[in-house]
């Protein structure tokens, strides 16, 4: 350690110094907040576009309005919740509110378990295949073990079933999931546009038709068919990738970080200024809810 700062490999070496199959969860820590927090958070924004891909999932959240009229309060709800019931995974709270506002609202509606299910493995699949591709490193296998158990708890927590059994497994069922359901719906394609167009407010006006046009370059090639969005023009996408390999570079010879980064204090979380009470964080459908 020099003048304070922590070497590259610190976090790497303390992974190697734990049982992975009692200490996953600490190792889950570190990938998620000190290793590879940037690039989880984009890989989970880019997620949802894989949902909105398949129309069962992108009408019903048409329908509903809420990712249309009220995607940046939606989206600070998806943080805020998946935040609080990582805290209880975690054992830092022994607080099932947020589990229970979860369930509550996936609850309200007839949703089968596999579409569940599938939502479930994008926030497996997409992070690792990201990190793989545009992180300074590869995850590790314990990483990857991590990152599968802690989502397998949350499938649990939510009351799904025939979940998968492990890495292999998840990969299997969202790759076969999306070949046989990925196709064009007009509700998918607003309740993307809409999250695009929260994606690119996040910067200034002028720079906002360059962020949609980067961020679509940056969608998986199987979603941006399924929702008809255009191919990124040739020179775009290899500035695109040639901006994300530099930034690869450049972390690599970066010291560690000390502090994990959470989520929710993403300064693109605006709704809850003052903090929130998870009890009332999200939609209150009642139960039978239709989206007609």
């Amino acid at each position: 350690m020099i003048g304070g700062l922590l070497p590259r490999a610190y976090w790497q070496q303390r992974e190697a110094e734990l049982d992975p199959d009692h200490e996953w969860l600490v190792i889950y820590g570190i990938a998620a907040g000190l290793e590879f927090p940037w690039d989880t958070m984009r890989a989970t924004e880019f997620a949802l576009f894989h949902t909105f891909a398949v129309p069962e999932i992108g009408d019903l959240l048409f329908r509903t309005r809420e990712f249309s009229e009220q995607t940046q309060r939606r989206y600070d709800d998806t943080m805020v919740i998946l935040d609080e019931v990582g805290r209880f995974i975690g054992g830092e709270t022994d607080d099932r509110t947020a589990v229970r506002r979860l369930n509550h609202m996936h609850g309200a509606y007839d949703i089968p378990n596999d579409q569940m299910l599938y939502v479930l493995t994008t926030f497996v699949i997409p992070p690792i295949r990201w990190i793989d591709r545009y992180g300074y490193r590869p995850m590790s296998p314990a990483e990857i073990d991590s990152l599968v158990r802690y989502w397998q708890r949350m499938a649990e927590l939510m009351g799904l079933h025939d979940i998968p059994e492990d890495y292999a497994a998840f990969s299997e069922f969202f790759d076969a999931y999306e070949r046989d359901r990925f196709a064009f719906s007009p509700g998918g394609r607003a309740v993307a546009d809409s999250t695009l167009d929260l994606m690119t407010s996040w910067y200034p006006a002028p720079l906002q038709p360059l962020v949609r046009a980067i961020a679509i370059s940056l969608m998986n090639p199987l979603v941006r068919q399924a929702l008809r969005y255009d191919a990124p023009p040739a020179p775009l996408a290899r500035a695109v990738e040639t901006v994300m390999e530099l930034r690869k570079q450049i972390l690599r010879r970066l010291p560690s970080r000390r502090t994990p980064v959470r989520a929710v204090e993403d300064r693109r979380i605006k709704s809850y200024p003052g903090g929130w009470d998870v009890a009332r964080v999200g939609t209150f459908p009642e139960r039978g809810a239709t989206t007609t």
